[in-house]
């Protein structure tokens, strides 16, 4: 088997484009190592890709992406430790200054937990883990109380945004920074099919554009 020949493509591409103009940049993050200032977890759906999204350079996002961009509440004795290692390494060592959990529309994930699909193996891999947004799930309330199944979906994706916020601050290196105004945690939401980016404010607990009439203009252009 060879290698994927659209990834040969875009490394070429990459070689003749980004990495001509930052390659700079690539040199001084080889020699002095990586200090973001922003942690982005994000869903693994390919369809978001948080350095697309807010047009990151490298080196400007410290990024972990998992199925439905979750995080477990802190356990001592380690349990699910991909998560909580490169939280710990982003908190404790790069000493990020904010941890952006970026949810997003028609996640898959979600769609899985609303709908109880059969596992896809026996392991039942995805089930167990989508088992962490069960607590969002009862501060929703049940899917017929929503107007349709798009809103209950909704509903879900965001309240697992502000459950996974309240997992974060479940560990003790995080509620500390975040106590002494040294670490911000922010909540945002991507509409895949219209580019729409919402921001939760803590204050009042919703999700609202951060773009103003601008995202109107730009989507509402003839494409061509």
């Amino acid at each position: 088997m060879s290698f994927p020949e659209a990834l040969i493509k875009g490394y070429r591409t990459f070689l003749q484009g980004r990495l001509s103009v930052e390659q700079t940049r690539y040199r001084e993050l080889a020699e002095n190592g990586q200090s973001p200032q922003t942690m982005v977890i994000g869903c693994c759906d390919s369809r978001v890709s948080p350095e697309v999204i807010f047009d990151a350079h490298p080196g400007e996002l410290f990024v972990v992406r998992n199925v439905a961009n979750l995080v477990p509440p802190y356990t001592p004795d380690g349990a699910s430790r991909a998560v909580s290692a490169a939280l710990e390494f982003a908190v404790q060592a790069l000493k990020v200054r904010h941890i952006v959990v970026l949810g997003h529309a028609r996640c898959g994930g979600v769609r899985a937990f609303a709908d109880g699909e059969a596992p896809l193996s026996a392991g039942d891999f995805i089930g167990k883990w989508m088992e962490l947004i069960a607590p969002a799930a009862e501060t929703i309330g049940p899917r017929h109380r929503h107007g349709s199944l798009a809103e209950y979906l909704t509903r879900l994706e965001q309240a697992s945004i502000v459950k996974t916020l309240a997992n974060l601050a479940t560990f003790p290196w995080i509620a500390g920074p975040v106590s002494a105004r040294k670490l911000e945690l922010h909540g945002a939401y991507f509409d895949v099919a219209t580019g729409l980016l919402l921001v939760r404010d803590p204050a009042t607990g919703t999700f609202a554009s951060i773009a103003g009439a601008s995202h109107s203009r730009v989507f509402s252009q003839p494409r061509f």
